[in-house]
């Protein structure tokens, strides 16, 4: 049984369509202590998944009509170092090397023991970084520019030119995770579980509220805003260069 600290349950997600693997795996998790999400596409799994929120990927190269290895590589190009696993019938030693090559921390080919798998978790799950607090400032140097502002991860910094813009913690949560997913449109759900490390309440809308104050910062109309855009029907998406609004 796969342990994690303070007993908390392990969150599994399953980014795999194979219906026989959907059904060992839920016998396998049912009632231990792990809980297990399935995604059935893409689409669920971009719905289901954010950093800090699953805590191992389960990821089949051909789940979503063979779009397994480019999510594993969008997922790490957007620095998401959530613990992967690729479980695939293919297993050759071309397909391993695909895979790991993709960023996945792992590769088990089916069929697979379920002990062989909670022991691959394990393992990565050992590897795991430690992760950064929302708040928390950048370990490493990491300046992002856009428009005529400066973003200082590591000093927690937000400049105008030469002049501080002056940032309350949640608000430069909220800017850190919008800052770091440029171009990708965020739930609610996943800016909550970035900027906060846990899901906001159904009439929670201080998430809403630390949007609308970063627009009065950084944008010229804020009932227009360049940077941090509306997608209808989703959440918001961070756009650097100011271009023109994503539908």
């Amino acid at each position: 049984m796969v342990q994690q600290a303070e007993h908390q349950r392990l969150r599994v997600l399953l980014a795999d369509d194979d219906p026989s693997t959907q059904a060992a795996l839920r016998q396998e998790f049912d009632g231990q202590d792990e809980e297990l999400v399935m995604a059935m596409d893409a689409a669920a799994l971009h719905k289901l998944h954010a950093p800090g929120r699953t805590d191992v990927l389960l990821l089949d190269p051909a789940f979503s009509g063979g779009e397994g290895l480019e999510e594993c590589r969008r997922l790490r190009a957007a620095d998401d170092q959530t613990p992967l696993i690729m479980i695939s019938r293919r297993a050759t030693e071309v397909d391993r090397i695909v895979g790991l090559e993709a960023g996945a921390d792992d590769y088990l080919a089916k069929p697979f023991h379920p002990r062989e798998l909670r022991a691959r978790m394990q393992a990565v799950l050992r590897r795991k970084p430690q992760v950064e607090q929302p708040g928390a400032p950048s370990r490493a140097a990491e300046v992002i520019h856009f428009g005529p502002f400066e973003f200082n991860l590591q000093r927690r910094e937000l400049r105008k030119g030469p002049l501080p813009v002056p940032l309350t913690t949640g608000e430069y949560a909220m800017l850190k995770a919008l800052a770091r997913h440029p171009g990708q449109p965020l739930t609610r759900e996943q800016l909550a579980h970035l900027a906060r490390g846990r899901a906001f309440g159904p009439y929670d809308r201080s998430l809403d509220v630390q949007v609308s104050r970063l627009r009065r910062m950084l944008e010229e109309d804020p009932a227009h805003p360049r940077f941090i855009q509306t997608v209808w029907g989703v959440g918001y998406v961070f756009v650097p260069d100011g271009g023109d609004t994503i539908a």
